[in-house]
């Protein structure tokens, strides 16, 4: 259950509190229809599962995997006319369904070099 639909759960439980206060007087509302929702298809579940299991045991892999995904994202800007900042742009990265994934892959082969390899990876931080 996500965030969004434990909020919309809640918002449901207490309308229907308030609800069954406001009709004390045997004065019950008509019952309302139940809608029909979807079900849930992750189209993108096997691309996001294929990279969580790739294993990082090659350090010429990994240095390539912290050079190819970026720490932050190079999309957000702002863009300034004379000094002044007109428009700016956010990171738009969270919208990239495999954002989580690419995060947690860039993040495990940084471990791997850290601590399987030694080496020093301020470079990539």
């Amino acid at each position: 259950m996500g965030v969004a639909d434990y909020a919309l759960s809640q918002i449901i439980l207490s309308s229907e509190s308030y609800s069954v206060s406001k009709y004390s007087n045997n004065q019950e509302p008509k019952q309302q229809k139940k809608r029909f929702s979807l079900p849930k298809i992750d189209l993108f579940a096997p691309l996001r599962q294929w990279l969580n299991h790739i294993e990082i045991n090659d350090p010429r892999f990994a240095h390539s995997l912290c050079r190819w995904i970026p720490t932050q994202c190079p999309f957000a800007r702002k863009i300034k006319l004379f000094g002044y900042t007109i428009i700016n742009i956010p990171p738009l990265c969270k919208l990239n369904p495999f954002y989580e994934e690419l995060m947690g892959l860039r993040f495990r082969a940084i471990c791997y070099l850290a601590d399987e390899c030694g080496e020093d990876v301020s470079i990539y931080c």
